[in-house]
């Protein structure tokens, strides 16, 4: 891990002790860059996964494959903006120079330091906000392997689909060997406790296919445009931002 910046670690600490009000105003000013900056994208898919991947990884390799493959067919690529599978991201989004590669990073006392590969760059001071950008604007949800930071977006993503908070979003968790267990998990306790219903394990897409992701959220796109104009909708600023591309 890499040695911790001392003076941001201070000044977390003073945040978190001072309760000061005018936080308030920080958290306020995160949300309206996030609208002002991503309002008007048009398709755009998130990628989540480690910061501590390295360029040589499989995980890495195959993020950047289907960040290219989704920028040639038109697709925004939007990441956390920081090193590992979110630099793979935006690396691989930037084979097409007509797409957005959205960094969407986040002051930490560690390890996240920008990555280079990014169009369109954001920092915000706090995690939620972040996040809330990171899902708001995207039509689906890419999980690759990654810790904690990534599996706190996985089960965000997940909740947000189950509660019908988001809709006609689909989320696709790439390594089947990485998250088979976490799976059998989910299976073999939530589900068999009655914590979750059957229809809530059709909400994960595990697979290793990156192609098979790739024809289906180009898929997903053309279903949710064909239902904005079915519910009278295409005079709407989001049906006009989805149907920039056409599939």
């Amino acid at each position: 891990m890499k040695k911790k910046d001392n003076t941001l670690t201070k000044k977390y600490i003073k945040d978190i002790k001072s309760a000061d009000v005018w936080s308030v105003f920080k958290i306020i000013a995160d949300f309206v860059k996030g609208f002002d900056e991503l309002g008007d994208l048009g398709p755009t898919v998130t990628i989540f996964g480690s910061a501590r991947t390295a360029q040589d990884d499989v995980y890495y390799q195959k993020t950047k494959t289907l960040a290219s493959m989704l920028a040639k067919k038109g697709f925004n690529i939007m990441s956390g903006g920081g090193p590992g599978i979110m630099e793979a991201a935006n690396r691989g989004a930037t084979t097409n120079p007509e797409v957005e590669s959205v960094g969407l990073n986040i002051d930490l006392p560690f390890e996240q330091v920008a990555n280079p590969y990014t169009t369109k760059e954001l920092s915000f001071d706090y995690f939620f906000s972040r996040k809330v950008m990171l899902v708001k604007y995207s039509m689906a949800y890419v999980i690759f392997p990654g810790g904690f930071g990534t599996l706190d977006e996985l089960f965000e993503s997940l909740t947000l689909v189950q509660t019908r908070k988001v809709t006609g979003v689909k989320i696709f968790v790439i390594g089947t060997e990485f998250y088979k267990p976490l799976l059998e998990f989910i299976e073999n306790r939530l589900l068999r406790d009655g914590m979750i219903d059957e229809e809530d394990l059709k909400i994960i897409h595990l697979t290793d296919d990156l192609e098979y992701v790739s024809q289906e959220i180009e898929k997903s796109l053309k279903t949710q445009i064909e239902l904005l104009e079915d519910a009278g909708l295409k005079e709407s600023s989001y049906y006009k931002s989805l149907s920039r591309l056409k599939v």
